[in-house]
């Protein structure tokens, strides 16, 4: 029964996940010109050494549509996918840490060249307008204050983040001991 609420859950999380993807990519019409040309071409994510104490990950594959969009192909099995990206998924709560620190994770990539040359281009550019995302709700002024007071407060955050993904990767891997730092 939790193995069906759980894949009923991650399904719901990936349909929601893949319709922010498209709006974020639909707001950068370069963005999704360069997705263009690999339409029909499949993208596969893979997290590894995912903990087994945490419910599976979804099967994280895209194929690309004519539109420069993506669409989350779910647990169909297809053929094997053009470009695979992956990311060492060991300790999801430091790479989350990170990722909203600015980091980009370290990815292995292999398939298509020129795919991974625009879904490069796509994590090093592309980035969520919140002001603007709000200002359709709440209107141009409030938008613009809270996004004016909202920056100082996620910079801190994010240095934060940074910090403890540091004390992360310092104190990790060797049972809490600190590691010892790089010689200079």
């Amino acid at each position: 029964m939790f193995d069906t609420l759980q894949q009923l859950a991650a399904s719901a999380f990936m349909q929601r996940f893949t319709l922010w993807l498209n709006h974020v990519l639909a707001s950068e019409d370069v963005a999704m010109a360069r997705l263009r040309p690999h339409a029909g071409r499949s993208v596969r994510i893979q997290l590894t050494g995912w903990p087994a104490l945490l419910p599976p990950a979804p099967e994280l594959r895209f194929v690309i549509t004519r539109a420069g969009l993506v669409e989350w192909t779910g647990e169909q099995p297809g053929a094997d996918a053009d470009l695979h990206l992956t990311v060492d998924a060991s300790n999801p709560a430091l790479m989350f840490a990170r990722g909203l620190g600015g980091q980009r994770p370290a990815v292995d990539v292999s398939g298509d060249s020129a795919l991974a040359t625009d879904m490069s281009w796509l994590m090093d550019n592309l980035r969520w307008d919140v002001e603007d995302d709000l200002a359709r709700f709440i209107g141009e002024m409030p938008a613009h204050e809270l996004a004016r007071i909202g920056k100082p407060v996620a910079q801190a955050l994010r240095g934060a983040l940074a910090a403890i993904a540091g004390l992360a990767t310092r104190y990790g891997g060797s049972g809490g001991a600190p590691q010892e730092p790089p010689a200079r």
